[in-house]
């Protein structure tokens, strides 16, 4: 897996996802929708862990700038 994710894709699906959990779990979104928030902030929070997109790859995105 080639990292395509650069340090501010990274840092912003991190505050992305804080912010989706905190709307989740302090019941500010609730039902459907906030399942939905809290699936889209795991999946933000482990793509930036792994600094690797797969819908980068499919678009030809790669914001990374080491090679």
């Amino acid at each position: 897996m080639k990292k395509n994710m650069g340090t501010l894709d990274k840092g912003i699906r991190v505050i992305l996802a804080a912010v989706f959990a905190y709307l989740y779990f302090s019941g500010t979104v609730t039902g459907t929708l906030g399942y939905a928030l809290l699936a889209f902030g795991v999946i933000f929070l482990l793509t930036s862990l792994v600094s690797f997109c797969p819908l980068y790859t499919l678009l030809g995105i790669n914001t990374c700038k080491t090679k």
